[in-house]
């Protein structure tokens, strides 16, 4: 009597959200996203994820345009633990190295997966990388989906250095912390010519502008890209010493990318 051959694994898609998460407006979803990408969405049913909400809200969007294959009710939503999320899964920033491959069960038996976080490439300035580290641990297929990711596109429309860049995450809330890490991304972009690019929390952001044009050379190049992919985008790159003339353009609700070069 022959033996039942083992369920074929499913894939772990990387699927990338629209970058209006916190907006007050936001973009059509068709505008940001290519068709393949809002069909493999639209076809899964498990998911594991930054928000559930956002992930909820994220697919009832998908369904405006193509079916969903199971109703918002009958997804399977997993989000990552806050430990996870909130300080990183690397060990890094004093949380241990999170081991994620009991949330990849379901794909283990079979059923296609997605990661997705608020906005975005998830793993990508945003968490999730340990999910996919555990799938290719666990020899699953990962994919990922074509769609916005927003430090690419502030690099692209900045002006500086795009053959050697780096992203930081968020610089320190202290002031005087703060001051010394931008005084250090700025050393290193002079002397290198690396684009230092970071972001911060939306209502921090007067604070940090107001913090870079008191700390920085005024012939070194700062970029701001805000409101990326919505009508009412602000991209601009300009020498501090020109920026000082200017109010500021970094409001405390909206997403922004920073970048710093020269």
């Amino acid at each position: 009597m022959s033996q039942a051959s083992p369920p074929q694994r499913g894939t772990l898609y990387l699927v990338p959200a629209p970058l209006d998460f916190g907006c007050d407006s936001q973009a059509a979803l068709t505008d940001v996203l290519p068709e393949a990408t809002l069909l493999r969405a639209a076809g899964l049913t498990h998911w594991i994820c930054e928000s559930a909400k956002s992930t909820r809200a994220y697919l009832k969007r998908v369904g405006e345009l193509h079916p969903l294959a199971a109703t918002l009710q009958e997804q399977s939503i997993v989000e990552l633990p806050r430990e996870a999320h909130k300080k990183g899964d690397h060990g890094d920033k004093g949380s241990a190295v999170f081991d994620a491959k009991p949330l990849l069960a379901p794909a283990l038996a079979g059923h296609d997966m997605g990661l997705v976080s608020e906005a975005g490439m998830p793993a990508v300035a945003d968490p999730g990388s340990s999910i996919v580290r555990a799938a290719h641990d666990l020899g699953l297929a990962v994919v990922p989906l074509v769609g916005p990711v927003s430090l690419l596109l502030t690099l692209a429309a900045s002006g500086l250095n795009g053959q050697n860049f780096a992203f930081v995450g968020y610089l320190p809330q202290d002031s005087a912390a703060r001051a010394q890490r931008i005084r250090e991304l700025e050393a290193l972009a002079l002397r290198q010519g690396q684009t230092q690019l970071f972001i911060e929390t939306p209502y921090r952001n007067p604070a940090l502008w107001q913090a870079l044009l008191q700390t920085l050379q005024p012939n070194s190049r700062l970029a701001l890209a805000a409101g990326l992919t919505l009508a009412t985008a602000r991209i601009e790159s300009r020498l501090v010493r020109d920026w000082k003339r200017l109010p500021v353009p970094a409001d405390n609700r909206t997403p922004v990318v920073f970048a710093l070069g020269r």
